[in-house]
């Protein structure tokens, strides 16, 4: 039931918060997406610097970072990559997040990144969005959760989670 109603609550919170509306997507179904990611996350690169990184172009831009932690083997996490490759998604991420995808492996690698917004045993799945400003105050702490589903999701409530907190 709750799938059913999640993107009902989330264009309702998008309206009653006053965040940039979602882009309409071209798909309705995931059987439509195309693939164009099959391994979003780098499983060799250095988290710590990926993060500051995207927290100094944020700092400098004045938008929002999102931390995307994953791992190649997850289907949702692939889904969810892909979903934000889609031409009218990847113009509103680019235009209101600084954007880092780091590899947690199964859970047990560059666990210090979400210890850092509070997260200190391990995280109920992945993908685990985090959203924060430039300083680093985590906005979306209720709500990091939501696309661990992502592959029972439609592309527009995707779309409309990922969007909830673009001013």
């Amino acid at each position: 039931m709750m799938r059913k109603i999640f993107p009902l609550i989330a264009l309702g919170a998008t309206l009653l918060l006053g965040a940039a509306a979602p882009p309409k997507l071209a798909i309705t179904d995931l059987k439509d997406l195309p693939v164009v990611v099959t391994a979003p996350y780098d499983e060799n690169a250095n988290a710590d610097t990926l993060v500051a990184d995207a927290f100094a172009r944020a700092r400098k831009s004045h938008k929002l970072v999102m931390l995307d932690l994953g791992g190649n083997w997850c289907p949702d996490c692939v889904i969810l990559a892909n979903v934000a490759h889609l031409p009218a998604m990847k113009a509103f991420m680019d235009k209101h997040y600084e954007f880092a995808a780091v590899d947690v492996g199964r859970f047990d690698k560059n666990l210090q990144i979400p210890a850092r917004f509070g997260f200190k045993t391990r995280l109920k799945g992945v993908p685990t969005i985090l959203v924060a400003t430039p300083e680093g105050k985590l906005v979306n702490g209720d709500n990091v959760f939501a696309a661990t589903d992502a592959r029972h999701m439609t592309p527009q409530s995707l779309a409309a989670y990922l969007s909830q907190w673009a001013k």
